[in-house]
């Protein structure tokens, strides 16, 4: 049965699961390291995973929680969503949300063991259907009135003159106009995600599905990787669609062609 682990935030393997107790012996990877076998539905801490070995001679790394790029917003350690940081109450380098204060202060009264943040394997990867729902609603807010403007433009200028008797024949005045138009259909559909990918984390599409785009690890990015994932998604799209129907068949994380260009992740809220 081969195993893959996350080494220094990239992902290692296969090995087999006698190469993966022998790593956590000889204290290459740790009880809180990352693991994946195929069956299993997400990656999952080691100690998780129910294997058995001899204790590591060596406490295990305290985990960091995931840093948002915001500075105005923190991730709660109990639930790993992002939340203005003035809505959040402080524990040591720990942040959590009102709505999971109960059960944070809960386990630190009965001294149980505390998230240490959101990783990677905490997340809920977004299947096929659910991302082709928020792309629904993201084609109708943007196209539907894009396509508006074009109807009322071509009926102003007249696609067509007809004179007499003749043919129709072109208006080239409406064709540039057209043109001009479907260009800015192309500007406007990058911009929509670069603007939303890059403020929100979410298109309103996703937001309305309770989705979100994070990187890897589950952080949110800036700009310029909403920039590359918006011009990755439009070669996804000029595949005939292929770089989307890779979604259903990408175990466990359900990546499209533009979430491996850009090494991003389409998870749940």
């Amino acid at each position: 049965m081969n195993w893959y682990y996350v080494s220094q935030g990239q992902q290692a393997g296969p090995v087999t699961q006698e190469e993966l107790l022998a790593l956590v012996r000889e204290g290459k990877i740790s009880e809180e390291t990352l693991v994946w076998r195929e069956g299993m539905p997400n990656w999952t801490a080691f100690h998780q995973a129910g294997l058995s070995t001899a204790p590591v001679p060596m406490p295990p790394p305290v985990a960091q929680p995931p840093l948002a790029t915001n500075p105005n917003e923190a991730v709660c350690a109990e639930c790993g969503k992002f939340f203005p940081i003035q809505d959040t109450i402080q524990h040591g380098n720990l942040r959590v949300c009102a709505a999971c204060k109960p059960v944070f202060l809960q386990k630190l009264a009965e001294g149980a063991r505390l998230n240490t943040g959101a990783a990677a394997g905490d997340l809920v990867y977004a299947g096929f259907w659910i991302r082709f729902a928020a792309k629904i609603v993201d084609t109708l807010i943007l196209g539907i009135p894009l396509w508006i403007i074009m109807a009322i433009v071509m009926a102003a200028t007249g696609a067509f003159a007809q004179t007499g008797t003749r043919p129709a024949e072109p208006n080239p005045v409406a064709t540039l106009l057209i043109l001009l138009l479907e260009f800015g259909m192309f500007a406007a559909q990058i911009g929509y995600q670069i603007f939303f990918l890059g403020k929100y984390g979410a298109t309103p599409g996703k937001m309305l599905c309770r989705l979100k785009v994070v990187s890897w690890d589950g952080t949110r990015f800036g700009y310029g990787r909403a920039t590359g994932r918006a011009f990755a998604e439009m070669l996804s799209a000029m595949i005939c669609d292929i770089g989307y129907l890779m979604v259903p068949f990408d175990n466990p994380q359900k990546r499209a062609l533009h979430d491996h260009i850009c090494n991003t992740r389409v998870v749940y809220k």
